[in-house]
């Protein structure tokens, strides 16, 4: 499979990582609330509003494809409460820090009926590699179901073409 990577602009023949360049929540606001209510980073997103504050960090998830050696990635945006991303945001930059979070996803994944706000448990992982979002496995939701049994290569492919936009 070729695509042409937005990053660096070079045709690649892996598969790429389906990556979210902000939450959902971030994506729909106005220019106007982006630069007045939100804050956004790599890694981070915080948007206050109506006495209410939201916190994100950037993670990854991983898909099983059951006939293939190679997985889909994920690069998606979980919600954490204010003691977690704070926790969180002071150790970024320590190499030895892991832990785990309660978390809800906050990307719709194409395909699904909207994935926002399952919940999920974040992994910090050593060596400062992105968190991993783990679903709740009791969650019900074909998206979590789909993650724990797998989907086949002809599944990630047209997922990866999906969010691609070359469908």
């Amino acid at each position: 499979m070729k695509y042409t990577c937005a990053t660096c602009g070079k045709q690649h023949n892996d598969w790429p990582a389906l990556a979210f360049d902000s939450p959902h929540y971030y994506h729909i606001l106005s220019d106007v609330q982006k630069k007045t209510i939100a804050r956004l980073d790599s890694d981070f997103c915080v948007i206050s509003h109506g006495g209410q504050t939201n916190r994100f960090i950037r993670c990854k998830l991983i898909q099983k494809v059951n006939d293939s050696c190679r997985d889909l990635e994920y690069g998606i945006w979980a919600s954490l409460s204010e003691k977690s991303f704070n926790d969180y945001e002071a150790n970024f930059k320590n190499k030895n820090h892991e832990t785990s979070y309660f978390g809800y996803f906050c990307n719709n994944i194409p395909g699904y009926e909207s994935t926002l706000n399952i919940p999920t448990s974040v992994g910090t992982r050593t060596g400062e590699k992105r968190p991993e979002v783990i679903l709740d496995p009791d969650f019900e939701h074909q998206f979590v179901n789909d993650y724990y049994q797998g989907i086949s290569i002809k599944e990630a492919e047209m997922r990866i073409n999906e969010m691609l936009g070359k469908l």
